[in-house]
């Protein structure tokens, strides 16, 4: 970002999702980049002072005061529940403010549709935070794609009260639906799911196979009732294998043709040790750890959603992104549905 007229930004929501977007935008402000907080908006009141004392911020209980009081507004990131990101998304759109949307981009594709169609009329940026696409190991891994034709992704997590207006496929699934659906040009072919409510109302477990068109097969599992935290990506492509941590935010790199004869699983296992032994080489593997350069997923996307407020070009993530994400997510949602009926559970 140069050193222009500040953009002025706003956090609509201040949660948990939203005081990270402030501590954010504070700390980019603070080191000098073209940005300025001018506002929070929530409505809850306790929360709202809460976040307007840690951060410095004026707090409005509304959109439509926080507009009134705030005067020129060029950016905005929504950090509601879900289910309220139309009704949020619309007064900002149609005041010419630009959108950063915490995944998933709505609650169904209704909602979606509208957000987009209002980001159009006006000619504003929406831009979808599935923040994951920043992660440093996924751009490092992005280099070494060239044929991808399987995919394992796990993401568990310790229960907890937050996201519970959503279902996992929605709360955390999401993610890496959203990365296979960026790395694998092909439309899906067939959607398998299973899953289950445990703690909540909504379905807490879920294990997803994909195939897609081009003959890739994507599994997925996600729970938020884990007893450990797990965030691995791993693929398959001719005469490679990657297996990708999210947390730690490193890669590593098989020459799957000095491993002939292993099958998939083996590969697996074997990647894992490797990656508990420190990423050393075993005998029989041509094995790498590529270099990553570390980095906050999140200030990586507002400073990418900052850029291109500035020189209006199309997002990393687009709003066109979050609505393909969102659909397969309903269409797992529905799978899942399906099946449970089968079961009689």
């Amino acid at each position: 970002m140069s050193d222009s007229v500040p953009l002025r930004v706003i956090v609509v929501g201040a949660g948990a999702f939203g005081r990270n977007h402030l501590r954010v935008y504070r700390e980019l402000q603070q080191t000098g980049k073209n940005v300025e907080l001018v506002g929070v908006v929530d409505r809850d009141a306790a929360t709202l002072a809460a976040a307007a004392t840690k951060f410095e911020v004026p707090g409005f209980e509304t959109i439509e005061a926080c507009l009134a009081a705030a005067g020129k507004v060029d950016a905005a990131s929504v950090c509601v529940p879900t289910v309220h990101h139309a009704t949020a998304a619309e007064p900002l759109l149609a005041a010419g403010i630009d959108l950063l949307i915490e995944k998933p981009l709505a609650a169904n594709l209704t909602d979606a549709d509208r957000i987009l169609e209002l980001g159009q009329k006006h000619g504003r940026i929406v831009q979808v935070g599935h923040l994951e696409r920043f992660n440093p190991a996924v751009t490092a891994a992005r280099q070494y794609l060239h044929r991808p034709m399987f995919f394992e992704a796990h993401r568990l997590s310790v229960f907890t009260p937050r996201s519970l207006d959503v279902d996992v496929v929605l709360d955390l699934m999401i993610h890496d639906i959203d990365i296979v659906l960026s790395l694998v040009a092909s439309p899906v072919h067939e959607v398998r799911a299973v899953g289950l409510p445990v703690l909540s109302r909504k379905v807490d477990i879920a294990n997803v196979r994909l195939e897609f068109e081009n003959g890739c097969v994507a599994n997925f599992t996600a729970s938020r009732i884990s007893t450990e935290r797990v965030r691995k990506l791993r693929f398959f492509q001719p005469h490679q294998y990657l297996s990708l941590d999210f947390a730690r935010q490193d890669l590593l790199m098989i020459d799957v043709t000095a491993a002939a004869g292993m099958d998939p699983a083996q590969l697996a296992a074997m990647a894992q040790m490797v990656q508990q032994a420190g990423g050393h080489p075993s005998a029989g593997l041509s094995l790498s750890k590529v270099a990553v350069e570390q980095g906050e997923p999140l200030r990586l996307e507002i400073e990418s959603f900052l850029q291109k407020v500035q020189d209006r070009s199309t997002p990393v993530v687009s709003g066109e992104d979050g609505r393909a994400a969102l659909a397969l997510a309903l269409e797992i949602n529905a799978a899942i549905k399906a099946h449970a009926e089968r079961a009689g559970l």
